[in-house]
């Protein structure tokens, strides 16, 4: 039985029309229910619903096989875990993002607000600034408004709630998609399949390009 961690919500959905199409389908994961694990005997496999930020860990640990995450999960918490495939879907980016008026003073540090405090840290490290971190879960765009912050380290999808907020991006870091992971032991052991569905989700990917 081959275990697939995939990403609740939307992200999700569009993934698992990908593993479907890949001969790895499972028709209860589509039933209106609440359930959160769904297994196909014939096809070997079972499907569960985790939390986005949570996929890795099941893959680092060894309860999934495989699983789907976005890159900023493992750029911010680099999971030990085998990066097989972007899939080309769930795009976005990480930037920094301040008020529109901002501008930088490079004589005293950097105050940056996010949940992503290693991306931050190395982003800066990499042009010798000096910040100091400031770790929110949420609403991380009021940081700037109320002064708690100069700027803040977030992903970026439309910008619409920037714009509402009166904040725009200021500098780009990494461009953030979806990405199918393995767990390295357990590939070794469940090579076949995984390989199997990597082919079509690879020829799935070039024909989107």
């Amino acid at each position: 039985m081959l275990n697939i961690a995939l990403p609740k919500g939307r992200l999700g959905e569009r993934v698992y029309s990908m593993f479907e199409k890949a001969g790895f389908a499972c028709p209860s994961i589509r039933e209106n229910n609440r359930r959160l694990i769904f297994e196909n005997e014939e096809c070997g496999v079972r499907y569960f619903w985790v939390k986005p930020s949570d996929v890795a860990i099941y893959v680092e640990r060894g309860a999934a096989d495989i699983g789907v995450a976005g890159k900023d999960i493992l750029l911010e918490y680099r999971p030990d875990v085998y990066e097989l495939l972007d899939l080309n879907t769930g795009k976005c980016r990480m930037a920094v993002a301040a008020k529109k008026d901002f501008r930088d003073d490079p004589a005293r540090r950097l105050r940056v607000a996010t949940k992503f405090g290693h991306i931050a840290e190395g982003y800066y490290a990499s042009l010798g600034r000096e910040i100091d971190i400031i770790h929110l879960n949420g609403s991380i765009e009021i940081a700037p408004i109320l002064g708690l912050s100069d700027v803040i380290v977030d992903i970026v999808e439309t910008g619409t709630t920037l714009k509402e907020n009166d904040l725009a991006v200021m500098e780009e870091i990494v461009p953030i998609s979806a990405r199918l992971i393995a767990n390295k032991a357990n590939f070794k052991f469940k090579c076949e399949p995984i390989e199997r569905l990597l082919a079509s989700l690879r020829e799935q990917v070039e024909e989107t390009k």
